[in-house]
């Protein structure tokens, strides 16, 4: 029974990586080892899993069915340790995470120390901009984004929220004059390629009447490091995190553009998947998060 709970592991971790050599490292076993784990599972089972060619690795019909039971049944394994150790007053494991390099480099990292401290049986492993798909093959337990979040399969929970500010250099404003929100239909923008309609804005004036603006995409990028450094390179206006860019308005390197108007604040979330049972190691972290950064 114990061997063929490893052979269905390794299936499902060459299914979600898509390859051998990535969930063999993931396992930590030798690529050789995963295949005979597969190639053992299908022999056992008398049928043909999965269909390999040079590049690829895909499911046969019978694999997808495999697949779909098994990674609830393995999940539930995993998640019946947790809670026995749990109940031993144990929190351990290796617990995912990931978040955009600006945010955790400010707030993120900063705390894993403490928590690292307050929970020592864990080993974080701390990605950089991954994709929320990746929660879909559990290569991350929690992830933490900043903005509106598109509908999802996913659960999610509001940390806090953040002011975005809409700005540019003093010598792009001495070139392109804005006093209006309509100006800024007419100037070139340094979009946010991460969202959708990153130059598309509802800009809110101190009375409380609010205008609609979208303005041409000039230049982009999903990294607010890269933004903010071309906005101070004088290309275009941009919107940024208020937290990215305070010590270039401080400085006067960057100008709030329109500064009678404000935009939106926008949601920091925490995103994890959308189980029956959450990992005791993944609830301490969002509950961690939340009495550290939680407004």
């Amino acid at each position: 029974m114990h061997n063929q709970l490893n052979r269905v592991q390794t299936f499902l971790a060459v299914v979600d990586f898509g390859s051998y050599t990535k969930a063999a490292n993931y396992l930590c076993i030798s690529k050789a080892m995963a295949s005979l784990h597969v190639k053992a599972l299908e022999e056992a089972l008398a049928v043909t899993l999965l269909i390999r060619n040079t590049r690829t690795i895909s499911l046969t019909e019978t694999g997808q069915e495999f697949y779909d039971e098994f990674k609830e049944i393995v999940r539930d394994i995993d998640n019946a340790f947790e809670n026995v150790m749990h109940r031993r007053n144990r929190v351990s494991g290796k617990l995912r995470i990931s978040t955009t390099s600006e945010y955790g480099e400010r707030f993120i990292l900063p705390l894993i120390p403490s928590f690292a401290a307050q929970y020592p049986e864990i080993t974080l492993c701390y990605n950089v901009n991954s994709s929320l798909n990746d929660l879909v093959a559990e290569k991350l337990d929690v992830v933490v984004r900043l903005g509106n979040l598109a509908d999802s399969a996913f659960k999610s929970r509001q940390l806090a929220e953040y002011e975005i500010i809409l700005v540019a250099s003093s010598s792009f404003l001495a070139r392109h004059a804005i006093h209006r929100p309509a100006d800024l239909e007419g100037v070139p923008w340094v979009a946010n390629s991460n969202l959708q309609g990153p130059t598309q804005w509802a800009l809110r004036h101190l009375s409380g009447t609010a205008e609609e603006v979208t303005g041409p995409i000039a230049f982009q990028s999903n990294s607010s490091t890269a933004i903010r450094s071309m906005t101070l390179s004088s290309l275009g206006v941009a919107v940024l995190p208020a937290w990215v860019i305070e010590g270039d308005i401080a400085a006067g390197t960057l100008e709030r553009v329109l500064p009678e108007y404000s935009l939106p604040r926008q949601p920091i979330s925490v995103v994890f998947p959308n189980t029956g049972h959450l990992p005791h190691k993944s609830r301490v972290f969002i509950d961690f998060l939340c009495a550290h950064l939680g407004s």
